[in-house]
């Protein structure tokens, strides 16, 4: 295979998953990591690809913030796993706090019948799968909400997040890596992601590896306020290995 054509496979895969390792690419041509960085390095200054750390993503990717449908069907069978995974840091009987997120929806879709729980959300994607359930107390926090999300921000969630305090939140990101911490697209929900990590006194993370190394324009917190970070095998045991020497604990599912 000639570059050129590598070059645009490489940027179909890239736009279908929305990220790309060196070292998966290497494996699925054939070629060397070497080789693959210089195919990013390309088309990286075509500005088809933004490198990042480890591999590359679409162009453009920094500013864009994909709907609840794409969400939804990105990542699905690692988002079910690592949701899967995540009923097991439910407490009993206890206080949580659910993030707005794909993967959170799904792992508020799994809990089950017989759990009892105390749950805070501003998300209502996540309210609508625990509105029914017998055993949940639901608290569904206040605000303007944000269409491309579902989520509510700006003051009265804030607010509502800074009277209390519960067992365990467990947190959404678009973006994770020990020196560019958690970023999302927008401020106001970056504000609010930032009020339920400080109103919690355990943090829980769910995310796709894909997400690592991803930076977005709005950061809200740092690797070291994460407790546990669930993600799936797609996370390479170096990059695990540093976010654990952050201070964070790392589960791949």
């Amino acid at each position: 295979m000639y570059a050129p054509e590598r070059q645009q496979e490489i940027l179909r895969l890239a736009r279908e998953s929305g990220r790309v390792d060196v070292l998966s690419l290497a494996e699925t041509f054939q070629v060397t990591a070497e080789t693959v960085r210089r195919d990013l390095k390309s088309l990286d200054r075509a500005g088809l690809l933004r490198r990042v750390h480890g591999g590359a993503i679409p162009a453009g990717r920094l500013g864009f913030e994909p709907d609840l449908a794409e969400r939804e069907s990105t990542a699905a069978d690692e988002k079910d796993r690592i949701a899967r995974a995540a009923l097991a840091e439910l407490p009993d009987d206890g206080s949580v706090i659910l993030d707005a997120g794909s993967t959170i929806a799904r792992l508020a879709a799994d809990v089950p019948l017989e759990c009892g729980l105390t749950v805070v959300t501003h998300a209502l994607p996540v309210a609508a799968r625990l509105a029914d359930h017998p055993g949940i107390d639901l608290h569904l926090v206040g605000g303007r909400v944000r269409h491309r999300t579902r989520a509510a921000v700006d003051a009265w969630a804030l607010r509502a997040y800074g009277e209390i305090r519960a067992d365990v939140a467990f947190l959404a990101t678009n973006g994770f890596s020990p020196d560019g911490g958690l970023t999302t697209p927008d401020l106001a929900e970056a504000a609010v992601k930032r009020a339920v990590v400080a109103a919690a006194r355990r943090v829980v993370l769910l995310a796709d590896s894909a997400k690592h190394g991803q930076e977005h324009f709005a950061r809200f917190g740092d690797l070291t306020d994460v407790d546990l970070l669930i993600t799936d095998t797609g996370l390479s045991p170096e990059d695990a290995a540093a976010v654990e020497a952050a201070g964070t604990e790392v589960q791949c599912v």
